[in-house]
């Protein structure tokens, strides 16, 4: 065993450029046993579905923060009558707030509204250039959740758990139908601003869990080289370091003929090879030198507002075009903001103009432009936040945190547009088309063609899935 321990220590130390750099980023904690890994050859390795699937992909869109649906997509005519007023016993029986602000007298939204499309959906002047994208949404709004911090919630949203330590969507995706693409990540991570509510900085929500580290997510920075170190250094020639994965790849293979059960040695070898092919098709696959500038346009690539998260989205239309599975981009604002999240406990006016101006283009323009392309029929863009905003006021002008009703949308991949579900006449609760986050993981692997009940992982004696025991397919907007 001796032996075994000090060729670990060679492959963690071994000067490979990208293979040794990257893998770090790749595939952490491989350096110890990973839950599951006997008898797996190649865990990203293509796998067939539990049925026909109706989508390929996945862009996950996350608020960080948590947008007000009632300034957005959820329009109460009664909120705005009643402004001023202290919240209604009727309303607020049972009712636990969410943080110490208690609850301030009932906010009447500023915006105008406008219903759009054949569909007839409500949007606000918030968002006028995703208003025009509305025939292509199913909007959930009598979605609901648990938890009252950002952290709790964008667990529960991303993982399905309460506290850190289960997978990311994007993880139990990977596990269950491997990678489509052995030269890039199944799972891409693009973080932009510098937000951090909503747990929009942290890899827990990113995170593999108790899956092999394989399946979590890869996180690409915004600019010409989206992951750290993963370029050769400049004194290694592109034959030095391909001679050098050769001699790693005949050292592992003779080592696997002593020990075939150690697939963690294995698939640290691929990382290598990962990392190496990547060098290549990373920096290709988000390079935007090759798209027309009436493109670039379409996302607001050419204005400062719009730039990086249009930037991050028109990156997604590239990764889906080559056919990675999961794509999780979290929303920010630039750096010379003062406005960094959706989180509008105050001004609530100054913080979603800002925030509304950064994402409602960049959206609209990654519809538009999946459409054009033939993509959207096998996309699923899914918009969703760790909850959302209460129809009472926080310091005056700003609203809570409220898990009990807001919006939810998903469009493409197989989904009907339209309307579904709603909140009390005042936007405080869900009370039809009732959907908890469970629901909407178990709809898109749904439509990924992953049955939620089959799709288990043993972990500790106990078989994991990914709603946990929870979530049912929202059977009403499935095409």
């Amino acid at each position: 065993m001796s032996n075994k321990k000090s060729r670990r220590e060679f492959l963690s130390h071994a000067a490979l450029g990208a293979g040794a750099a990257a893998l770090s980023s790749l595939l952490p904690g491989l350096g110890v046993s990973t839950a599951g890994a006997t008898g797996i050859v190649d865990p990203l390795a293509p796998k067939p579905p539990h049925f026909a699937p109706k989508a390929k992909s996945v862009i996950w869109l996350h608020m960080a923060g948590a947008p007000s649906s009632l300034d957005l997509f959820d329009y109460k005519p009664d909120l705005i009558k009643l402004h001023g007023q202290p919240l209604p016993d009727s309303f607020g029986k049972n009712l636990k707030t969410a943080t110490d602000g208690g609850v301030g007298a009932l906010l009447a939204t500023k915006r105008s509204w406008k219903q759009h499309g054949e569909t007839g959906a409500w949007v606000s002047d918030w968002l006028p250039n995703l208003a025009t994208q509305v025939d292509n949404i199913a909007f959930l709004k009598g979605t609901k959740t648990e938890g009252s911090t950002h952290v709790i919630s964008s667990l529960k949203l991303h993982t399905s758990g309460l506290t850190p330590g289960r997978p990311a969507l994007g993880a139990w995706i990977q596990y269950g139908l491997g990678s489509a693409n052995p030269d890039l990540p199944a799972f891409v991570v693009l973080p932009t601003g510098k937000g951090s509510a909503g747990g929009g900085r942290q890899a827990t929500i990113w995170s593999s869990g108790f899956l092999p580290a394989s399946y979590q997510g890869t996180a690409f920075r915004q600019g010409d080289s989206p992951i750290l170190h993963l370029a050769r250094p400049q004194v290694v020639t592109a034959d030095e370091q391909r001679n050098t994965l050769e001699l790693l790849k005949s050292l592992n293979e003779h080592q696997a003929a002593h020990y075939p059960q150690d697939t963690e040695l294995q698939a640290r070898a691929r990382s290598y090879d990962l990392a190496f092919r990547m060098q290549k098709t990373a920096p290709e696959a988000v390079d935007l030198s090759k798209e027309s500038e009436a493109t670039k346009k379409l996302y607001g690539v050419d204005e400062h507002a719009t730039q990086e998260f249009g930037t991050a989205l028109l990156r997604a239309r590239r990764l889906v075009e080559r056919n990675v599975r999961f794509i999780h981009a979290i929303s920010g604002t630039p750096e010379d903001s003062d406005v960094d999240s959706w989180d509008a406990h105050n001004d609530i006016e100054k913080n979603h103009t800002v925030m509304t101006r950064s994402v409602d283009k960049p959206i609209a323009g990654l519809l538009a432009d999946l459409k054009a392309r033939g993509l959207l029929d096998t996309t699923l863009v899914v918009w969703t936040s760790e909850f959302g905003r209460t129809p009472y006021g926080q310091t005056g002008d700003g609203r809570d945190h409220n898990p009990w009703g807001y919006t939810t949308w998903i469009a493409g991949g197989g989904i009907k547009p339209g309307t579904y579900g709603a909140t009390d006449e005042i936007g405080l609760r869900a009370v039809s088309g009732i959907v908890d986050t469970y629901d909407l993981q178990a709809t898109l692997l749904h439509q990924l063609g992953l049955d939620h009940n089959k799709l288990t992982f043993q972990h500790l004696g106990r078989s994991e899935r990914a709603t946990t025991v929870f979530g049912e397919v929202i059977k009403d907007i499935v095409a």
